[in-house]
């Protein structure tokens, strides 16, 4: 279809309904919290399908994992996961796909932990480190080589490294993300409910309807600010109005919206959508220009508690056209890097060699984390070690999730 409705819910998809959930030692409790929580994100998500949208997922997030698993030991925390994944299965009767972030691991026992669990329970066991600034002003590096360990293990101990799809490490990140693994709460968000979209479909569709616009950059500039902005715009306000007619139980309010894009293997490429702001291929010259631009929609509707990362994500092993662009050398780490000073999120999905020394991926972390703190923005590093292979390789995940590509070099 040419020009497609904009207000069509088909290119506007709800990636997560989040529900952020606190837990205690006592496992008798952990049934009735979780199941009511559920409740909430499956009645929002009943609401949203019927106003047309596709939901993608529910998500809870819990407190961090040591105020409630017993992480004497694996065998002891993989214990108390197993009987948490048994209760979200019998819950999970709509068939729509439940994924649960155990909360940020905050000690080196704790980070520790993390391979193990994730090898065991993926999509159950999603996890996050937040990685802060001492007395000085330095980054936490103990903290970061802690970090290092567990993504060097993950990749080791799961499948081709596809482990590290569920462990991030965080910088100047906030609570009430929505998105995984990413997301945690400490308490103060407790019975929060965040909603998160995936809309590069809407995005393009938008752009696509500027082709005879003319070539006047700054006038090219504004109609395509406008354009995506409005249609965004529009399907902000109508989740929205669906979220706030849906009752909830006692205790809980729904605290906001993350309004990034959230790309997927599913959806019309980042790429494209650079293509049709008249870059000539990512990483061209422009690409900074355009990050800022596309930043700008998802940090300026009205009428909306943005929440979250609520910026542009390229996310490279999730997105078709940002995989395939591995291949020809068009964008590298440092490129990403530059990109994030305008927008987000990071290094997000990013597979290096499996070889990668410990302390290039540290100084990866650090450049990331100065940025973060330096510019104040929430930004992430989710690196993707993978076994056997080297910079200029091919991956072969088999994850759903995850789309093949160039293994970037590490500087």
């Amino acid at each position: 279809m040419q020009n497609p409705d904009l207000t069509s819910p088909e290119l506007c998809r709800v990636r997560t309904v989040t529900a952020f959930i606190s837990l205690d030692k006592d496992d008798g409790n952990w049934q009735s919290v979780l199941a009511e929580a559920k409740q909430q994100c499956d009645n929002i998500a009943a609401a949203l399908q019927q106003r047309g949208y596709t939901v993608q997922s529910v998500r809870l997030v819990a407190n961090p994992f040591g105020e409630y698993l017993d992480t004497e030991n694996i065998a002891a925390a993989s214990q108390g996961l197993a009987r948490i994944r048994g209760i979200l299965e019998n819950l999970n009767r709509n068939g729509l796909r439940i994924r649960f972030a155990i909360g940020e691991a905050r000690t080196q026992q704790e980070i520790a932990l993390l391979p193990e669990l994730i090898r065991d329970f993926g999509d159950l066991s999603n996890a996050c480190v937040n990685i802060g600034l001492n007395e000085n002003g330095f980054l936490d590096n103990d903290r970061i080589l802690n970090c290092v360990e567990a993504v060097r293990k993950i990749g080791e101990i799961t499948p081709r490294g596809e482990g590290n799809f569920n462990f991030t490490v965080n910088f100047n990140c906030n609570e009430l993300i929505p998105y995984f693994p990413a997301g945690y709460h400490r308490g103060g968000s407790d019975k929060c409910l965040v909603v998160g979209l995936e809309s590069p479909d809407l995005l393009a569709a938008a752009l696509r309807r500027l082709n005879n616009l003319p070539e006047a950059h700054e006038a090219f500039r504004q109609a395509a600010f406008a354009a995506m902005k409005s249609a965004l715009q529009y399907h902000a306000d109508a989740v929205q109005a669906c979220v706030a007619a849906v009752p909830l139980a006692e205790g809980w309010r729904y605290a906001g919206m993350d309004t990034s894009a959230a790309p997927s293997k599913n959806c019309t490429s980042m790429v494209e959508v650079y293509r049709l702001l008249r870059v000539p291929h990512f990483g061209a010259a422009g690409t900074a220009e355009a990050s800022a631009l596309l930043t700008r929609v998802f940090k300026t509707l009205d009428n909306v508690c943005a929440v979250g990362f609520s910026g542009l994500m390229l996310a490279v092993v999730e997105d078709e056209g940002l995989a395939a662009a591995t291949s020809d050398g068009s964008f590298d780490i440092q490129h990403l890097l530059t990109y994030s000073s305008v927008c987000g999120i990071g290094l997000d999905t990013v597979p290096v060699g499996g070889d990668t020394p410990s302390e290039k991926i540290a100084a990866i972390m650090r450049d990331t984390g100065t940025m973060a703190f330096r510019l104040n923005k929430p930004l992430t590093v989710r690196l993707f070690p993978v076994p056997g292979l080297q910079a200029g390789m091919r991956t072969a995940f088999e994850s759903d999730d995850l789309c093949n590509c160039t293994v970037l070099a590490v500087g």
